[in-house]
């Protein structure tokens, strides 16, 4: 029988020993399944779930206290997208909170800048 594969497909070394063998060993297969994932281009849910998380660590990080207001361009400097968000909570105004999780934040101008209004999750919001 003839061997299907010659090389190793990561490191280029001769294969021994089984017939089907396509790497020396565990290290080898394991770093190559790594670099052809990598070269693969990413997945939606992958995006989404990415701006999410990055989303809901800026909202954390600028509303320590439960309720502050900063100003867009600093959130969109790293890299926040107000397009990405789990949902939404409308209050008696008829504001329109976006949440990401627990984070929320309302877009508002003031003084002629834009601004967000950062709010965290309470439980009269849920009635």
């Amino acid at each position: 029988m003839k061997r299907l594969q010659e090389k190793c497909l990561n490191c280029g070394k001769k294969l021994t020993g089984r017939i089907d063998k396509k790497y020396c060993d565990p290290r080898c297969k394991s770093a190559h399944q790594y670099k052809v994932e990598q070269e693969r281009p990413e997945r939606f849910y992958n995006k989404v779930d990415n701006q999410l998380r990055l989303n809901r660590r800026i909202l954390k990080e600028y509303n320590k206290a439960g309720k502050a207001v900063v100003r867009q361009s600093i959130f969109m400097a790293e890299g926040f997208d107000p397009n990405f968000f789990t949902h939404y909570w409308k209050n008696r105004k008829g504001n329109v909170y976006l949440f990401v999780y627990e984070y929320g934040f309302l877009s508002k101008k003031e003084n002629g800048n834009d601004k967000y209004v950062l709010i965290k999750w309470q439980d009269y919001m849920a009635k």
